[in-house]
């Protein structure tokens, strides 16, 4: 547990939290809806600091980052807790846990583990990074020093003081729309009340130069509103430029939502084609291996310039300069290519994890803890 930074104090020892747009205020001994920011004696604390719950090292195509640094490798960390409350999370075990619990890693273990499992970057996902944010940039920070990238997959719900706060270490991110964008579907299966935060969140990310991709989990019945994605598209296209890769992905029953089906992918595919008539130049279908939307084709002669099969890169057609090797089309990517992915690297975690001692703390308990 460590003093928070992205917080203002309140008159009778209140505190109001700034890392998240849902700004908690918060009395002595009182936890955020995240579960992981409280009121210790009038001061904010961040009680999942160092405690990761999740550790792993997995391509960057998974994030999904397809344009920054493709085919390179990055150590992914997580901790319990998230300030949206999601209906269909994958990752509910984790996000929606309300205890501080994990293994504790000083950021410069973390940092080390990046060089030992010969990792590019270091990405902060699974959960939502926003809030653990300090901690995230303890160690990206100190990743920067060592030569490594750092990443977010984030819901994008930040206040400017975050994105400022980010933007000391934040290389690129992922911001994840779900159903198109609609406050109607955020308000009842997000608990959110409006999806305005987050676009002024991406408003400051590019006033920082943060490179941005987007994605839109696409929920049948409540969330794939083809009109909504016209908006959405077209916001992107005026807003962060035709260039910025949207991703489209494919919802999977899961935690609450088991009852709805698979998106079926001509609704995708259907996406795709609004948000190519908006202008995006580079528009993807998610989680459905092998379809030929999950490549990358230049803009200028629509030859494919990227070859994927889910997360492989099976063909580079590119430059030194990440033009079009048939027509000399720049594409909007950062860095170059990197072949050096191997899931057999995740083992090296596995193990080290059981010499680590594992931390399991109800927050409140923790905040009445001398």
């Amino acid at each position: 547990m460590k003093k928070a930074v992205l917080y203002h104090k309140l008159d009778n020892s209140k505190v109001l939290c700034t890392a998240c747009a849902r700004r908690c205020r918060l009395s002595p001994g009182q936890v955020g809806f995240c579960g992981v920011r409280g009121n210790r004696d009038g001061d904010l604390y961040l009680m999942v600091y160092g405690v990761l719950i999740a550790v792993n090292v997995d391509p960057i195509e998974k994030k999904p980052l397809t344009h920054f640094h493709p085919g390179s490798k990055v150590l992914s960390i997580a901790t319990t807790g998230c300030n949206w409350a999601c209906a269909y999370c994958l990752n509910y075990d984790i996000s929606q846990r309300r205890i501080v619990e994990g293994f504790y890693f000083e950021p410069e273990e973390v940092v080390k583990l990046a060089i030992e499992t010969r990792s590019d970057g270091i990405t902060y996902t699974y959960n939502e990074p926003t809030i653990f944010v300090e901690y995230a940039h303890d160690v990206g920070v100190l990743a920067h020093k060592h030569g490594l990238f750092n990443t977010f997959v984030s819901n994008g719900y930040m206040t400017d003081e975050a994105v400022d706060y980010i933007s000391k270490f934040l290389d690129a991110i992922t911001v994840d729309f779900k159903g198109n964008g609609d406050d109607k579907f955020a308000r009842k299966f997000i608990l959110i009340t409006s999806y305005e935060p987050v676009f002024n969140t991406l408003l400051e990310l590019k006033k920082r130069k943060i490179f941005i991709e987007i994605t839109d989990l696409v929920i049948p019945r409540v969330g794939d509103d083809l009109n909504m994605a016209k908006k959405l598209s077209r916001w992107i296209v005026e807003n962060l430029g035709p260039e910025t890769p949207v991703h489209f992905l494919r919802f999977h029953p899961d935690f609450k939502m088991l009852d709805y089906p698979p998106t079926p992918i001509e609704t995708l595919e259907k996406h795709v084609k609004i948000a190519k008539e908006e202008g995006l130049k580079y528009v993807y279908i998610g989680n459905v291996p092998g379809h030929p939307m999950e490549n990358t084709y230049c803009p200028r002669c629509g030859k494919p310039v990227i070859v994927r099969y889910g997360f492989e890169i099976l063909e580079w057609n590119l430059d030194e300069e990440n033009r079009c090797k048939f027509c000399g089309y720049k594409i909007n990517i950062v860095g170059r290519l990197k072949n050096n992915y191997s899931p057999f690297r995740s083992r090296f975690i596995f193990i080290d994890l059981y010499r680590r001692k594992y931390i399991s703390r109800d927050p409140v308990e923790l905040l009445k803890a001398k």
